[in-house]
Order: C-alpha cells, then structure tokens, then sequence
C-alpha cells in the first residue's frame, strides 16, 4: 500500500510519471490554491496494490508473500528469523546472528534460496553456516512451499525463498532512508543506511548495513555439553559475540520496454562459535580469558565474505517479455581454532607448512550463473520457457579436512503453461530437464600415518577423498489447478523433483568440529527424488478467513547423515561414525491460518503446523528425520488503532506460540519437551517533518521462558534458546526536493 497527497498525485501526473514503482510513502503537504484568496488542502489517496493477492490466488503451490513492513515488524537476529512467523517456516540457528531455513521441516540443499533473480550460493551444507543475506536489503520475500523445481531447477525440494530487490525508484526523485536497532539480549546496536535517486531512465540505489553484537544470554547459570557440566558466566555463551556490514548498490537504465539493472552487494560476518562446544576438548577452555569481555571474538570464530555481481536485463516486444539474468558469486569462508592433535597427526604443529596454525577450515566458492527466459500469451495460454545454467568452483585450505574441492556444472530447460479456462479456474502443467556434472578433488594428508601394508607397518599420508567424477539427470514436472468461484479457494498440485548428491554426502571423511562426530561420504550415492502433493483449501468472508494446506511427500531414496555403532580412533579421535546413506522416506503435514476481524481494529489469528516423518528402509527404519520440527500454533491479537493523523499505522499485537514436545526422534537426537511463548509488538508511523517516522518495539521471550528449540544447531547440547529480548527500531525517511 502507498499513500500519496492529492496534489502531489496530480503533479506526478501532469507530468506523466509513473505510479507505485517504489515504497516510499511520498509526504508533501504543499496547498493547492484554487482562488486568490482561497487555501484548501485535500485529504490523502490511498492506492492499494493487489498484486501479490492475485499472485498467491492464481499460483497453483502455496505461496507466501511478505514485504519491508513486516521484516521491519518482526525484525530477528536475521532474515530467516524475521520470516519464522509464518506457518511452516523454521530455522536451524547458531548464535544471536546465524540461521539457515527449514521449510515444512527440510533444509540444506533442499531449500533453493533466490536473491536478486539468481540462486544464492553459499555453503548450504552446514547447520553452522549462515545466509548471507542482509535483511535490511530485502524489498520483498516469497516463499513458496513444495516441489518448485520445475520453475527454479534441484535443489527445490521443500521450496524457495526468493528474496527480491527495493523497486525501483520514481521519476526525478531522490531520496533514502535510515535504520537504527538495538536489543538488549545480546546488547545489539545497528543500523542501515539507503539514499537513491533518479532521473528520467537512470537510476541508482545503495544501502549500507552495520551491526555489533555481544555475547548472548540464556535462561541457565549452567549448561551440560555431553554431560559435563558447564557455568555460564552472567549467564551468557561465551564467544557468541559479532559484527556484520554488508554494501549494496544497484544501478541501470529503465525505458519503455526495455530495462536493464546491475546490483552489486558485499555481505561481511565475524562471529564467534560458543567455545564450550567447538573442538575435540571443550573442558579445556580458558574460562577466564573468555569472560573478560562479552564483546571480544576469540577463537573459535569464523569469518564469512559473500560477494555477488549480478546484471538483469528485460525486454518487451509485443506478448513477449525476455528477461536474461547473469551473475557471478564469491562465498569465503574460514573457520579458526587453535590446532588440536588427534590420530597420526603431529603433537606441534609445523612451522614448514604454508597454512596458518589456527586456519582449521577454508572454503572459497566461486559460482557463475546464467538464467534466460521468455513469457508470452497464446491465446489463454500463458506460458514461460528457459534456460538456465551455472558453474561452481570450491577450492579448500586448512589444517584439517572434511569436504573436498569440486568443481560443478549444472544446467536446464524448463516450460510452465499456465492456462485459463474460464474466469474461475486455471490449469498448470510443466516440464523440466536438468543435467548436471561434479567433479571431486583427491585429498592426501598433509602429515604421515600408520597403515599395515603385507603384515607391515608403514608410514604414508593416507589419501582421504579420491577424484571422483558424477553425471546426473532428471526430468521433472508438476500439474496442478486453481479454482476461486467467489470466496471459495482450491488450490492442488502433484510435482517431482530432483537433487544431484553434494559434495559432503559424496566425498566427506574428516571429524565435524561442531557436531563432535566423525563424517563419511558415499561416493555410490543416487541423485535424490521426491514426489509431493499439495491442497489448499481456503474460504474467506468480510470479517474472516482460514486456509488449510495439506501436503503429502514421498522420497524413494532420501539421504541423510546415519549415525553408525563405530568409532573411529585413528583420524577421528574417537568420535562416532556418521555415514551417509540413503532410504524411502514418508512425510506428509500441513498448515492451518484462521484469521477473524472482530472490530474495525481488532483482529485475531491463529497460525498452526503439523509435520510427520518416517523412514521406511535402511538402518533407521521406522525412526524420523533429524530436525523434524514438533507441532505449533501461534495465537495472536492485535489492535490498530486511527489515534490522528500524526500517528499513523499504528499497531498492539500480541502473540502467545505453544510447541508440543518432540518424542519422535532418531538418535542420537533428544527428545525436546513443549514450551509456550509470549512475544509483544509495539509500534507506530508518527509523521513529522511531513515525513512518516516509523517506530517498532518488540518483546521476545517476554517471559525469559527456558526452552529447546529442536531445530536449533545447539539443541545437540540441551542448550536452551536466547532469553528474553527487547528489540527497538526506528525508520526515517527522507525525500530531496526535485528541480524538475
């Protein structure tokens, strides 16, 4: 929604400007003189944009479609947790700063995350690792939950998130914004700063980000990592501590049917990793050194550099629209931590070799990406073909080895018919080929160990991943319907998709700090399938509204990490044996929204999920998945007021989430008991110096309830969630005056 004075909308339209291209509420209280000796102002228009209405309505998967005022509303320590709210969404989080997505209880590389039109790239593989993503620069999400690869190529299994860019600016204006935010939890401060401008074609936009974060604190004065016990020193983790900047800018050309944009971002995080569960001896942690500050980043820490250049480029010429999307991305990341022997590996470390002694991890990932598209009408067909493709290339370095290099091509074709068969109903149907090739780099030890060779003992360095060389391909496809006779909604769809084995599952072999286990790939493993059917049924009505969305997914050869009965005590320093495998897999769940207008401002919802998975081959027949989120519903209320016209927008919301217990396990997870929650949102645009000054407060946690979170990376260690945090932000927009 805009809202624009009338005569600054008549202005705009004398001279033939164009409406609704960008989301900043445009405040000009100028007075229009109709007589000599007459004033009157005019009260506001309100233009309501409906597009993401008609999107969700004539999409044949479930689709979710928020903007910059609810990522402003429910501001988290990232975007992914910004976006939890919303039923079926989860993350998998480590610290106050770190998360990745988990849609309908799947994550990883089953989650395809689109920014800017291209796939983000990151190293999707690590519960540890974050999305390099700066939610301040997010203009709008959509998530779209099932089998999406038809559209967007594998790894969209579970679903997208695509994460759109600010619209572009409106003619001859110039003008930006500034966000300021703290939290007390982690005694947080940040803020994010925009300015743009344009001319009749040209534009620019650029967005500076910078936060600082402390370590976070937890409802406990003691914690047991595998039952050693643990004190937490003001009952913080220590080492959580961060600092994030990320630069955007963004830049083209905008004319009639032609439109051509470069956006260019560079996203910078260093966190610590909470040092009592890092490494092979979390005993042996200088407590003392730690707590001396709560904002120093000591080791273990990771730092993590995402750069991206992408050029999109659309044309239109009578029904067609090409859109040609290219894109280069550079993810680095290092991991450090003081060098720590186990196996054959040398009690000092080496003064001769050229990697640094506290460089545990390096991963640098370079990926090219090319997707180009045609949509077009033929009659009440709409249809939508391309091509896409992309090359990765992920060298590593450090002192220690778990993934290997590899290097990646990937590409595709797709077409997605939509048609209309009358004024209710629309039908869908697609297809897709993929080919895809990997190539893993052989990896040999650095130092020398033991091996018996003819009833011999011998010293060699052992060679831990061999080159290894995979083709892949699938042809996938969906159907699917739409029907909206009034205020009914029938939304069903049955689609495959399609995901080539990663590195890790393929070639891993080394001990996983973070999880205390030692990982083993399968070179032998299939590309994953799966089947999925989804229903929406939906009724709204003046005051109120609900939508079910069933779902039903089979995988005939799902991989996943399987904890084994042995140990390895020569490179693994004893930890136990993970070793991926692949079986049959059922999941099937759903989401439940009920929302109900009881007065002009006083609305209610609730928001429930439901998920159950089983495994029905291999060695975990008859368990769960890992990370398999429990039930939950959220209830909410919420009063917006119209106090005057100086404060505008404002809102009361309160929200009261109750989780089950999660019983249904695979071990070596724990069970995770039930909790409830009680967050408070406060909030409202006051309008001062004609601009509208937005202000949010949130309460998390309100009642610093101790509880696990069971896909949080540190459930492993019973360590309970963050405690209660106060969140306060503010948004200033200005607007330069134009000459023209």
């Amino acid at each position: 929604m805009m809202k624009f004075y009338t005569l600054f909308f008549c202005l705009l339209f004398i001279n033939g400007l164009v409406f609704g291209q960008r989301n900043h509420p445009v405040q000009d209280t100028t007075k229009l003189s109709l007589r000599k000796d007459t004033v009157k102002q005019l009260k506001e228009v309100v233009i309501k944009d409906r597009r993401s209405q008609l999107r969700k309505k004539e999409e044949s998967l479930n689709v979710e479609i928020v903007g910059s005022d609810f990522i402003q509303r429910n501001l988290g320590g990232s975007l992914m947790q910004s976006l939890e709210r919303l039923p079926g969404i989860k993350t998998i989080g480590i610290g106050s700063g770190q998360s990745k997505p988990l849609i309908r209880g799947l994550g990883f590389n089953r989650v395809l995350v689109v920014d800017q039109g291209l796939k983000h790239e990151g190293q999707q593989w690590g519960a540890d690792h974050g999305l390099e993503i700066d939610q301040f620069a997010a203009g709008e999400v959509e998530l779209i939950k099932g089998a999406a690869s038809f559209m967007y190529g594998p790894d969209a299994i579970a679903g997208v998130i695509n994460v759109k860019p600010q619209p572009i600016p409106a003619v001859n204006s110039m003008g930006g914004s500034v966000n300021l935010l703290a939290k007390s939890n982690n005694n947080l401060y940040g803020s994010s700063v925009n300015f743009y401008g344009r001319k009749e074609h040209w534009f620019f936009d650029t967005r500076l980000t910078y936060q600082n974060y402390g370590d976070y604190r937890v409802p406990a004065d003691t914690i047991f990592v595998y039952d050693y016990a643990v004190k937490l020193h003001d009952r913080q983790l220590r080492n959580t501590a961060g600092r994030e900047t990320a630069i955007h800018f963004s830049s083209g050309y905008v004319g009639k049917g032609f439109k051509s944009v470069f956006y260019l971002s560079n996203v910078y995080s260093k966190s610590g990793f909470f040092a009592n569960a890092h490494g092979l001896e979390p005993r042996n942690v200088d407590t003392k050194m730690h707590d001396a500050s709560s904002r120093d980043i000591l080791m273990p820490a990771q730092e993590v550099n995402h750069f991206k250049l992408i050029n999109r480029t659309e044309y239109q010429v009578n029904t067609h629209k090409i859109a040609l999307d290219l894109g280069y991305q550079r993810n680095f990341r290092q991991e450090f931590s003081q060098y720590v022997n186990h196996g054959y590996m040398p009690p000092v470390y080496p003064d001769t070799l050229s990697v640094a002694p506290n460089l545990e991890r390096e991963f640098d990932k370079q990926v090219y990406s090319l997707h180009l598209s045609d949509q077009f009408f033929v009659g009440r067909h709409q249809i939508s073909a391309g091509l896409n493709s992309e090359f990765q290339h992920n060298n590593i370095n450090g002192w220690t080895f778990l993934v290997p290099s590899f290097k990646q091509v990937m590409a595709g074709v797709f077409a997605y018919d939509k048609y209309r068969v009358n004024e209710n109903l629309i039908l869908h149907g697609a297809l897709r080929y993929d080919i895809s090739h990997i190539r893993l780099v052989k990896y040999t030890d650095w130092f020398n160990s033991e091996r018996a060779v003819a009833g011999k003992v011998v010293q060699e360095k052992l060679v831990r991943s061999e080159d290894l060389s995979r083709s892949f391909n699938s042809l996938v496809w969906s159907v699917g319907l739409n029907y909206n006779p009034g205020q009914f909604l029938l939304k069903a769809n049955l689609g495959k998709s399609f995901r080539m084995p990663i590195a890790k599952e393929l070639g891993a072999n080394g001990v996983n700090y973070h999880y205390f286990s030692y990982e083993k790939g399968d070179p032998d493993l299939d590309p994953e399938q799966s089947y999925q059917a989804d229903l929406s049924l939906g009724w709204t009505a003046d005051n109120w509204s609900v939508l079910v969305s069933p779902f039903y997914n089979y995988f005939p050869n799902y991989i996943y990490l399987n904890p084994t009965s042995g140990h390895d005590y020569y490179q693994g320093a004893g930890n136990q044996i993970f070793q991926y495998a692949q079986s049959k897999v059922l999941r099937y769940g759903g989401e439940v929204e009920l929302k109900i207008k009881l007065l002009k401002s006083l609305s209610t919802a609730f928001l429930g999920e439901y998920l159950q998975a089983k495994q029905l081959s291999g060695d975990k027949r008859g368990y769960t998945l890992p990370f398999s989120p429990p039930a939950s519903a959220l209830f909410n209320l919420t009063w917006s007021p119209a106090f005057t016209e100086r404060f505008q927008k404002s809102w009361f919301s309160i929200d009261y989430r109750l989780t089950a217990k999660q019983d249904n396990i695979v071990p070596p997870e724990k069970k995770t008991p039930g909790y409830s929650l009680i967050n408070l949102q406060v909030g409202t645009a006051v309008c001062f110096q004609k601009q509208p000054v937005l202000i949010s407060l949130q309460a998390q946690n309100l009642m610093n309830t101790r509880y696990l979170n069971h896909t949080s990376f540190y459930r492993l260690i019973g360590l309970p969630e963050a405690g209660r945090n106060l969140i306060i932000s503010l948004k200033v927009p200005f607007n330069i005056p134009s000459n023209h």
